[in-house]
Order: C-alpha cells, then structure tokens, then sequence
C-alpha cells in the first residue's frame, strides 16, 4: 500500500484515536474531528488512555498468569509503542501475535515498525472483522497460530462501531468457536451508561464523519461472553480491571465510558 492510497482528507477511527492519545500518525481531517470530539466531551483522553491501559493489564495477565503464548488481536490500530506485541513478549518471549486492521495508514506503518522477539513472530492481516471467514483463512492466521493450544482474542474499542444489522455479537463468537478450550477473550466494549449526554455527542461527531457507533449497556456487553467463564473481576469499567496502581490519572468512573473483561473458554 502506497502512501498516494491512503484516504488521507477522510477522518478514520484508528487515526482520531491515534491523535487524541498523543500519537504521532494521523492528518489533518482526523486531527479537525478529535478536536470536535474532546470539545463535545473533555474526559475524552482519559478515556482513551484508560482503555489502552486496560489492554495491557489484560494481555499481561494472560501471558504472566494464564499462560497464553498465542493472540489474536482484531482491530489492533496504529502502533503505539508499547503494542500488544511488547507487553506479552515481554513476559513470555515466544509468544505469537496475528494482528488484523483493515486501515491502509495501520498496514504500512505496521510494516515498519512492528517488530517481535527472536523467539516468538508478529505478523499482519489485512482484514475487516466483519468478516471473520477471511481473517482464520489468512495464510498469516495459518501460518502463525496453532489451534491446537489456546489463542487470547482480542477485541479491543472496535465493536462499538458495528451496528445491529452487522450482529457483532455473532461476529466475535465467529472468531471465538475455532479457538480451542482453554482460550480466552478479552474486550472492551463502549457504553454511555456513564455519562450518556457526553458520549452521546461524541458518537454524533462521529456518526457526521460516516463513522456511526453503537454504544451497549452492560447487559449488552455481557452477551458477548455467553457460556465463557469470566476473570475476576468481571465485567467492570475498564479502569476497574484489575487496576496496578501504574497510572498517574485520577480516573472518575463518569469520565470512562468502555466497559472490560476477560473470559476463558471451557
């Protein structure tokens, strides 16, 4: 993918997020829509980071405690360091990471930066989540991941952006079935149980940008963990996974709007 074919004037969802959490890889149409975003909701960048924060207490369990040494993340973004990649194979360094995003700009920039241990592999696939046939046919997916040990799939900050009619709840289960017992998922999920008038108008800035959202209340978020058994703590606001104390914000509950957890399957 050639830079002149990246869609740079259209804002993007992997390239806001990248821009509001202080990254460097983004363009003017994204910058112009997280500054309406931050405006409409100031916690914005809390949130975001907090998420982040969670992904990586969550993939640090699972290669430290549970003993995962293969992942699947599924709408992994723009590379910012440290990525999925680094936390786990910073614990366990064999450790195998197929990534998948369908971003031109996260396919390049993934190309050349992501990197991996001599001893485990990361690699790349371009794909749409919507469609979870393609992604487990990838000769990448084949080539990477052993579906005779447990993967981690991870979905992180993406189903808010699949709509009723894209059944993300069968889409994430279309992933999860192949997988052998012993996997595990992790998600996180958005909500405006929190603070619905803020987020709200976030998602409306997004929707005016193509990018429409469907945020889930808690009940909906439990439903993509049907017949798995849950990590305590449960399904908690990501900052209350299992917080380490690392992080230097004070992190009000109406200033966190995603939902998290972790699942192992039986």
């Amino acid at each position: 993918m050639s830079p002149e074919e990246i869609d740079s004037g259209t804002p993007h969802s992997a390239r806001i997020y990248d821009y509001i959490i202080g990254g460097e890889d983004h363009f003017p149409a994204d910058r112009e829509a997280g500054d309406a975003m931050v405006r409409e909701w100031p916690a914005l960048p809390v949130h975001m980071r907090a998420n982040r924060d969670f992904m990586h207490r969550a993939v640090g369990h699972l290669a430290r405690e549970a003993g995962i040494r293969q992942f699947l993340d599924i709408g992994s973004g723009i590379p910012t360091s440290p990525n999925l990649h680094e936390i786990v194979q910073a614990e366990a360094p064999d450790a195998r990471v197929v990534y998948v995003d369908h971003d031109p700009l996260v396919l390049t920039l993934s190309r050349d930066l992501l990197g991996g241990s001599d001893e485990g592999r990361t690699v790349y696939v371009e794909a749409d989540l919507r469609d979870p046939a393609g992604i487990l046919a990838s000769p990448a997916f084949r080539g990477t991941l052993d579906l005779g040990r447990p993967v981690a799939l991870t979905v992180i900050a993406i189903v808010h952006f699949l709509l009723d009619e894209d059944d993300a709840v069968g889409i994430v289960r279309r992933l999860l079935d192949p997988l052998p017992p012993g996997s595990y998922l992790a998600m996180s999920v958005g909500t405006a149980d929190f603070a619905p008038d803020e987020v709200g108008r976030v998602a409306r800035e997004y929707a005016a940008r193509g990018m429409p959202m469907r945020l889930r209340t808690r009940a909906e978020a439990a439903a993509f963990f049907t017949g798995l058994d849950l990590v305590d703590p449960g399904i908690v606001q990501v900052h209350r996974w299992r917080p380490d104390g690392s992080g230097t914000e004070v992190l009000r509950d109406e200033d966190i709007a995603m939902y998290g957890a972790v699942a192992r399957k039986p």
